[in-house]
């Protein structure tokens, strides 16, 4: 998402990077670049003003032309205010009330049905809450049974009535269906338009005052750009809504929305979307943005995304299997989907710290690379992908010609695995030593 900003802020205080001499005339030349490169970004122009007068403010009342590293406490000052123009502190969704009504609210095309999918999603496998889709769009077609197979895909209780047009009597009777089936979460889609007009807004505001939700959510798509800023200032004003959520970062975007809808509506993003799937949903983390914005990575959210996927019963076995030698092309396929879940490969890479994204970014990366692996592995049979030493010539061209590849694909990929698996064994066999070996060789 803020490939872009990245890279001029990156430029931008370079300058300051390195132990020279800094003048007064060359801070003001990086923030008059700071400001172009965020105003190029699509932020609001008051807000990229007020952001580069605050850091000329700050670093030159903490003495940054005399520091012994300017460049680095220039960067430190830019960090911290951009982590304050996106709210400063992660704002938690609060689920105190039992049932917690959530109501959704935001234009056609925002994403917000399958927001609410995901969110349901989220705070069952995450929270462990019963949560409950009601479908209170009565006017896109087919909108009820788009949330219908949401909540199907995802099990989790639904209520939607066909051919009704009242969404307030559908809301209410959605919270008194999910009372009586003990849901502690109900989650309320309405009527998006293409367009801000009064209906709508009168429509949704009559929602609000009848079933006096504890959260409303604006779902706003963050490719518009100014556009979403302006569209949550309407909302915000008729709804006086408890918090943004951002779809579509995984686009194309130049990222002003995040930067500027905080200080315009004075209302904390919470939540971001970062894909297609059900689980591409985020927790927003101000301080962690301003990582990756600045070239820093993210490793905690990384960290994070590895201990959703990781099985500690799975890992002990694995780990068994790796010290006996036994690690075969079957836990090698377990590894490739549990890294797939984790998300798209460039993603998990602009993550990376150390400067590593950086590096990497511009390589092209092949997302369907998993994908041919896959195909070799599963044209083996059960008792190849067990025993992958007997993979021989002829077995190999049978598995090339069965994958859809060549043998060239084929020997790569054993070659790729043979190597993971001896380095997992001299791993092992290391730990074996520290552990076990120079102790006993000790007492001797």
């Amino acid at each position: 998402m803020f490939d872009n900003l990245s890279e001029k802020l990156d430029r931008s205080l370079k300058l300051l990077k390195g132990e020279g001499k800094i003048t007064e005339i060359n801070v003001a030349e990086t923030l008059k670049d700071v400001r172009k490169a965020l105003l190029e970004a699509d932020v609001n122009y008051k807000v990229a003003k007020t952001f580069t007068d605050t850091v000329r403010e700050k670093a030159l009342g903490q003495n940054v032309l005399t520091a012994i590293k300017p460049g680095q406490l220039m960067v430190k000052i830019v960090h911290d205010e951009l982590t304050q123009l996106m709210g400063g502190q992660t704002t938690e969704l609060n689920l105190q009330e039992k049932p917690t009504i959530i109501l959704m609210a935001g234009l056609q095309g925002s994403g917000k049905t399958t927001f609410a999918g995901k969110l349901a999603r989220m705070l069952k496998t995450k929270k462990n809450k019963r949560p409950m889709l009601v479908a209170c769009d009565t006017y896109r077609p087919a909108a009820v049974d788009q949330l219908k197979i949401l909540s199907q895909d995802i099990k989790v209780a639904f209520y939607g009535e066909e051919h009704v047009n009242d969404p307030i009597g559908i809301a209410q009777r959605g919270i008194t269906e999910a009372k009586s089936k003990g849901c502690d979460v109900i989650i309320v889609d309405t009527a998006g338009r293409l367009a801000i007009d009064e209906q709508m807004m009168d429509e949704i505001t009559n929602i609000k005052n009848t079933i006096q939700p504890q959260t409303i959510l604006f779902v706003v798509d963050s490719m518009t750009g100014q556009d979403a800023v302006n569209t949550a200032k309407e909302f915000n004003d008729r709804l006086d809504f408890t918090g943004v959520v951002l779809t579509k970062l995984d686009g194309d975007t130049r990222g002003g929305a995040a930067l500027s809808i905080r200080s315009v509506v004075n209302k904390p993003i919470m939540f971001v979307g970062t894909g297609e799937k059900l689980d591409a949903i985020d927790q927003f983390h101000p301080s962690r943005m301003a990582d990756r914005i600045l070239g820093m990575g993210d490793i905690v959210s990384l960290v994070e995304r590895a201990q959703e996927q990781y099985d500690e019963e799975e890992a002990r076995r694995l780990r068994k299997k790796i010290a006996r030698n036994q690690f075969d092309l079957n836990d090698f396929l377990s590894q490739i989907n549990q890294i797939k879940k984790m998300g798209n490969l460039k993603e998990l890479i602009s993550m990376m710290p150390g400067g590593i994204g950086k590096l990497l970014k511009n390589i092209e990366i092949d997302e369907n690379a998993f994908t041919v692996t896959e195909s070799v592995i599963r044209s083996m049979t059960p008792y190849e992908r067990s025993n992958p030493d007997i993979l021989n010539s002829s077995r190999r061209a049978r598995i090339a010609k069965g994958s859809g590849t060549d043998l060239q694909t084929v020997n790569r990929l054993i070659k790729q695995f043979d190597d993971a698996r001896k380095m997992m064994r001299m791993t092992s066999n290391e730990k074996i030593v520290k552990t076990g070996k120079k102790k006993s060789s000790k007492r001797r």
